[in-house]
C-alpha cells in the first residue's frame, strides 16, 4: 500500500521546467511506470513468500530479511534520494534509481540462495530510495499549477490501478510460473521507463545551491540496520548472544546519535524544528503506531492465506485488492471530512476502524468461505484506512509553513515505510514465540516420539512452512499439520490483537496532539 503523503510531495513543488502539452503524456506514462514498480514490489514479494520459503528452505527470519533489506534501506534513504535529485538532476537521479532497481530485480530473480536474493533486495531498495522520490519530484518540477491537478490525478490513478493489480499478478506468475518472475516483470518495464525519461523528460535540478546530508544518512541507516538486526536473529541467536544486545544498543545510540547530527548539520534531511509543531509531531507519531500494524498485517497475511487456509498464490493476491480499491474511490470524500468536521474526528474516527478491522482479523480460525471470513474484514479495515489517509496527509501539509511542506511531507512518507520495517522485525518476535508456545503445547499432547518432537520442534522458525516428517502413519501426519495450522492462527491471532493495541493508540495521539481546526503552527 502506498505511504501517505506522495501525493504532498507532488503539490509542493515549484514548476522549474513546465512540460508541453504534447510532452505530458510520456512524462505522467514514466513516472507512473517509475512508482509502479516500485510499490508493487513491496507488497508483491509478500505473496511470493511461501514460494520462497519452499525453495531455499528457508527460516521465517529469512523471510522476514527478504521483505526487511528492502524496506530498511527505501525507508533510511528515500529523503537523501530526493536531495540527491535536487542537487545533481532530477531525471539522472530518476533514472539511475530505475538502473538499478532493474539490475537489482535480475540479480533478485537469478538468486541461487537466500543470502543472495537479501543482498540483491538490498540493492533494490537503494534504487528505490532514488527513483521513488525522483518520480514524484519530476511530475511536481513539470507541471504548473493549473495543471498539476490532473497530473496528480491521473498518477494517483494509474498507481492505484497498479498497485491493486501486482499482487494478483505476482500471484499468478507465483502459482503458473515462478517466482523467480515476479522480479523478472520489473525488467521490461524500467526499460521503459529509460527510454521514456531519456528521451522525453527534460532534467531539472534546484535553483539553489543545497548539500547531502550524508553523515545524517549513514547514522540513519545504522541505527535503523542495527535495531533490525538485533530483533529479527535474536530469534536464532538468542538474546543473550552477544551480537543481539550489542546491535540493539549500537542501534539505539546510532538513533540518538541521528537526533545530535540533525540539529547541528546545515542542511538536515529531517529538520527537527518541525517538530515544535504539535500537528506535526502527532501526526508522524500517529503515522508510527498505524503503519508498523499495516505493515506487519500486510508481512503474515499472505502467509496465512497460502500456507494455513490453502489458498492459491492468485487468490492471495486478490484477497487484498478490496481494500485498494476503497482507498482509492474513497479518496476525494475523505479529504473532504478535514474541511467539515476537522482534522481531529477522522484521525481519530478513522485508526478506530481500523482497530475494529483488526480485532476480526483475530476471530477466523481454519476455513471457512472467504467472502463470510475476511472480505467484510477487509472492507472494515479498507475503510478505516481510507477515512484516515488523506486527512493525515492534510495535517501534516498543515501543520507547517508552506515553504517546509514539502519537507513535512517527505519525512511522513519516511516514518510510514521505517514503521513497517520495525514493526516486521519486532512483532515477527511475538509471532515466532507464540507459534513456538502453541505448537510444543499440542505436540506433547500427541504423545510423538522423542526424535520426530525434536525435529518438529527445531524447526518453530519455519512456522506454518514447518516440514512433517515423511516416516509418519497418516492420522499422526495429518494431526501434527492440525497443530501446525492452530498454532499460526493463534500466533496470527496475538500479533492482531496487538496491532489492534496499535491503531487504538494512533487514534488517542490523534485526540490528544491534533486541534479540532486544522490550521497552521508556522513552524
Amino acid at each position: 500500500m502506498r505511504s501517505p503523503c506522495d501525493e504532498a510531495v507532488i503539490r509542493t513543488g515549484d514548476a522549474e521546467a513546465p512540460c508541453t502539452p504534447e510532452a505530458r503524456t510520456w512524462i505522467l506514462a514514466a513516472t507512473i511506470l517509475g512508482s509502479s514498480i516500485a510499490f508493487i514490489d513491496s507488497t508483491v514479494v509478500n505473496v511470493a513468500l511461501p514460494a520462497l520459503q519452499t525453495t531455499f528452505h528457508a527460516t521465517v527470519v529469512d523471510v522476514q530479511w527478504v521483505v526487511e533489506s528492502y524496506g530498511l534501506l527505501l525507508g533510511a534513504l528515500i529523503l537523501v534520494g530526493g536531495s540527491l535529485g535536487d542537487l545533481f538532476g532530477r531525471r539522472l537521479i530518476f533514472v539511475l534509481g530505475v538502473v538499478i532497481f532493474a539490475a537489482a530485480s535480475a540479480g533478485c530473480g537469478a538468486a541461487s540462495s537466500v543470502r543472495q536474493l537479501i543482498i540483491t533486495r538490498s540493492i533494490q531498495g537503494v534504487g528505490a530510495a532514488l527513483l521513488v522520490p525522483g518520480s514524484l519530484a519530476i511530475i511536481s518540477t513539470s507541471f504548473d499549477e493549473k495543471s498539476r491537478g490532473q497530473a496528480i490525478g491521473t498518477w494517483s490513478g494509474f498507481t492505484a490501478i497498479t498497485t491493486a493489480i501486482g499482487p494478483v499478478l505476482g500471484g499468478w506468475l507465483v502459482e503458473h510460473a515462478s517466482w523467480r518472475w515476479v522480479f523478472f516483470i520489473n525488467l521490461p518495464l524500467a526499460a521503459a521507463v529509460i527510454v521514456i525519461s531519456l528521451w522525453r523528460i527534460p532534467e531539472s535540478r534546484s535553483a539553489t545551491e543545497g548539500r547531502i546530508d550524508w553523515l545524517g544518512a549513514l547514522v540513519a541507516t545504522l541505527g535503523l540496520g542495527g535495531l533490525v538486526y538485533g530483533f529479527i536473529e535474536s530469534v536464532n541467536l538468542g538474546w543473550r548472544n552477544a551480537p543481539v544486545p550489542g546491535s540493539l544498543i549500537a542501534g539505539c545510540c546510532c538513533l540518538i546519535l541521528f537526533v545530535f547530527v540533525e540539529a547541528r548539520v546545515p542542511s538536515p534531511m529531517v529538520p527537527l524544528a518541525l517538530f515544535a509543531s504539535s500537528s506535526f509531531a502527532g501526526a508522524n507519531l500517529l503515522t508510527l503506531f498505524l503503519y508498523a500494524a499495516i505493515g506487519i498485517f500486510f508481512f503474515l497475511f499472505p502467509l496465512n492465506l497460502i500456507q494455513v487456509q490453502g489458498y492459491s498464490a492468485t487468490a492471495a493476491g486478490g484477497a487484498v485488492l478490496p481494500l485498494i480499491l476503497l482507498l482509492f474511490f474513497l479518496s476525494r470524500w475523505s479529504g473532504g471530512l478535514v474541511s467539515r468536521y476537522g482534522p481531529r474526528l477522522p484521525l481519530v474516527v478513522g485508526p478506530l476502524v481500523v482497530a475494529l478491522g483488526f480485532v476480526l482479523f483475530a476471530m477466523p480460525t481454519v476455513g471457512g468461505s472467504y467472502w463470510k471470513t475476511f472480505f467484510p474484514v477487509v472492507i472494515i479495515l479498507g475503510l478505516g484506512m481510507a477515512i484516515t489517509v488523506a486527512p493525515l496527509t492534510t495535517i501534516v501539509m498543515n501543520s507547517v509553513s508552506q515553504d517546509r511542506a514539502g519537507a513535512a511531507s517527505g519525512i511522513n512518507n519516511a516514518v510510514a515505510r521505517v514503521a513497517g520495517v520495525l514493526a516486521i522485525a519486532v512483532l515477527g518476535i511475538v509471532m515466532v514465540n507464540a507459534f513456538g508456545s502453541r505448537l510444543n503445547h499440542r505436540l506433547v499432547q500427541l504423545s510423538l516420539p522423542a526424535g520426530v518432537l525434536q525435529v518438529l520442534q527445531s524447526g518453530e522458525v519455519k512456522l506454518a512452512g514447518l516440514p512433517v516428517p515423511d516416516d509418519l502413519n497418516p492420522t499422526t501426519r495429518t494431526a501434527i499439520k492440525e497443530a501446525i495450522a492452530e498454532a499460526f492462527v493463534f500466533g496470527f491471532r496475538t500479533v492482531m490483537l496487538i496491532c489492534t493495541g496499535l491503531s487504538a493508540a494512533s487514534a488517542a495521539v490523534a485526540w490528544v496532539m491534533i486541534p479540532k481546526e486544522s490550521a497552521g503552527d508556522g513552524q
